[in-house]
């Protein structure tokens, strides 16, 4: 199989892993802007293809949203496939460096938590999972 075409199949399933468990992709700059700044609490999930993303972080992306607070919108960007997007994101995320995997949790388009790769690897879905629902209990409504 040629390398590309490995890739391509690996960066499909990524993203249609994070579509599938309800996370809306963004792969513009104005669809980040667009949703960043919708009113109400938003999860970003800034997906990658390195295998904690796999592993842990997508399961746990999955997983947290099954509780009794979770945020008003789940959205996505891709870091190392939509550049442009992963970016512009990543210019909300005041204080922080860049980071695949890492989840932002913002309200109101203002960064509120943040957790980074250093958050994720290492750990398992579930403690990931947890780190995410501590968030929500901090600044999301039940639902």
């Amino acid at each position: 199989m040629d390398f590309n075409m490995f890739m391509n199949d690996v960066v499909n399933a990524a993203r249609e892993d994070i579509k599938e468990a309800g996370y809306e992709e963004l792969t513009t700059p104005e669809e980040v802007d667009e949703a960043l700044n919708r009113k109400g609490t938003t999860l970003v999930m800034i997906n990658s293809v390195c295998g904690c993303a796999g592993g842990i972080a997508r399961p746990a992306a999955a997983n947290a949203i099954h509780y009794d607070k979770r945020p008003d919108h789940l959205v996505t960007v891709f870091a190392g496939q939509d550049k442009e997007a992963t970016e512009k994101a990543r210019e909300y995320f005041v204080g922080y460096p860049p980071s695949s995997p890492s989840f932002a949790f913002l309200k109101d388009g203002e960064i509120l938590a943040m957790i980074e790769r250093h958050d994720i690897e290492g750990f398992s879905p579930v403690e990931v999972m947890t780190k995410l629902q501590a968030v929500f209990d901090a600044h999301c409504e039940e639902v």
